[in-house]
């Protein structure tokens, strides 16, 4: 494995890792925007998903 490889491999698992972390946590964070709107909590979760696609969208461009 070299160098690029590795860091690509490690940027991957610790942005993986802050999903799955974000993740764990979204129902008590839609169930605490709901309460305030059910409009809010549709936008936390359209949030989250356009996120995590971003992110992987970002790091292509970067890389380039």
């Amino acid at each position: 494995m070299d160098r690029d490889t590795r860091n690509s491999a490690i940027a991957a698992a610790v942005i993986l890792a802050g999903v799955g972390l974000v993740a764990y946590f979204m129902p008590a964070i839609m169930l605490a925007a709901i309460e305030v709107s059910p409009w809010l909590a549709g936008a936390v979760a359209g949030l989250f998903l356009v996120a995590f696609f971003m992110i992987f969208w970002l790091r292509g461009r970067f890389r380039r």
